[in-house]
């Protein structure tokens, strides 16, 4: 090989010079080099590299809601960083402030409880909070989400699902002209048939009309007060007459629940939602189940009763349509805006002839007064009511013991 021949090299060239042999690199030289380079770096970095962190385990499960064999329950609710939560009880006038633990969870435990289907619901740093760890959710249009548990009795109570007979629970809606702010005006009413219902049967069956209160919805009585259970087991020991209960959606305004509580200081207000029901309830809703139920349509065979804003409109849709129902009635009923005394002022007790005017109110309620001055002008005129006062505040404690002892005197005379 001659001193002068370039020898085979891959990607390079030599040459020679002055000072002897020399290596040139090419830019594709440098370029491989580099990749090396960076190559190794990498597999260096790799081998320094710590292990990542292992991601913090979840929280474990929390038992938000504990009844113990006392009856006595334990309610928690993990909230670290608040500084202060407290528990809204059912039965109870005030929130109950709760203990924080050093895991951040706050708690409470009661004293043994009534046996009874209770609503429940959080304040966290003064924001409303239901329980995230319980899906019983309480439905409400107006109010923030609240929650259900039961106590359970030593023996089954009125309101459980036992081993009896079961009626069935039907859900219907229809095209409203008289409603206002009804999605598409569609009105939904909620009906009970008792068990062995027969459309065919030689006598129709009598009907009561049971109304819930603001906020609620038409499957309200059925979903938080179990009230078709109630009715199971009262028809079960025979206490109750087989009936079919209409539960329809009670607003004759929309816009009555969706502005807020606020609304019930304005008289006008209540008023224009009052008169919509009640021609929503005889124009369109009876008819509807009367076409669709073999109920009766005899005033004798008709009932109506409900719970606060319900129990307003019971009240005054039965005592202006004593044509319509013999059977009146009305739960811790809202009527501190009902002007009774002149809308009312024609009422004779001969001519309404009812066979039950049953008003009842709980003595720690803030409508206690407002019954009473009602059931006081009503006996001046000479109606007889049947009053009734149970301790227990504006709750469904109170309502679910009203419906257990009304529904037995019904279509009993």
């Amino acid at each position: 090989m001659g001193g002068n021949e370039a020898l085979p090299c891959d990607g390079c060239h030599i040459r020679s010079g002055k000072a002897g042999w020399g290596i040139r690199y090419t830019p594709r030289m440098a370029h491989k080099h580099l990749l090396s380079s960076l190559i190794l770096l990498g597999a260096i970095a790799v081998v320094a590299q710590k292990p990542a962190a292992k991601p913090a385990p979840p929280p474990p499960p929390l038992v938000s809601h504990e009844v113990h064999a006392n009856r006595s329950m334990t309610f928690r609710f993990r909230a670290g960083t608040a500084s202060n939560v407290a528990l809204n009880l059912e039965g109870v006038d005030k929130p109950i402030p709760m203990t924080k633990g050093k895991d951040g969870i706050w708690s409470y435990t009661t004293g043994p409880l009534a046996p009874e289907i209770y609503f429940y619901s959080f304040v966290v740093d003064d924001e409303p909070r239901a329980d995230p760890e319980n899906h019983r959710v309480a439905s409400n249009l107006a109010f923030p989400a609240s929650n259900t548990v039961e106590v359970p009795g030593a023996t089954a109570q009125p309101w459980d699902e036992t081993e009896v007979p079961h009626g069935t629970v039907h859900t219907h809606r229809f095209t409203s002209k008289i409603a206002v702010g009804l999605p598409a005006h569609q009105e939904e009413v909620v009906v009970y048939t008792p068990p062995g219902y027969d459309a065919h049967a030689a006598e129709p069956y009598p009907v009561l009309y049971l109304l819930h209160g603001w906020s609620g919805v038409a499957e309200g009585w059925v979903k938080d007060q179990q009230a078709n259970f109630i009715f199971d087991n009262l028809l079960a020991v025979g206490r109750m007459k087989p009936m079919v209960v209409v539960m329809p959606m009670g607003y004759g305004d929309m816009a009555f629940v969706e502005n807020g509580f606020d609304i019930w200081r304005d008289p006008s207000a209540v008023e224009h939602n009052t008169q919509l029901f009640m021609s929503l309830l005889t124009g369109e809703i009876m008819p509807q189940v009367e076409s669709a139920y073999h109920v009766s349509r005899d005033r004798e065979g008709r009932a109506i009763t409900g719970l606060s804003m319900g129990g307003l409109e019971a009240l005054d849709t039965g005592l202006h349509y004593p044509d319509k129902f013999a059977w009146v009635g009305g739960f811790s009923s809202a009527v501190h805006n009902l002007d009774y005394e002149h809308q009312l002022a024609t009422l004779d007790p001969k001519t309404a002839d009812l066979k039950l005017l049953w008003i009842a109110c709980g003595t720690e309620d803030g409508l206690i007064d407002a019954n009473r001055k009602m059931i006081a002008f009503l006996k001046a005129k000479g109606m007889a009511v049947t009053q009734v006062e149970t301790p227990g505040l504006h709750d469904s404690l109170v309502w679910r013991d009203n419906l257990i002892h009304f529904a037995p005197l019904l279509f009993q005379r």
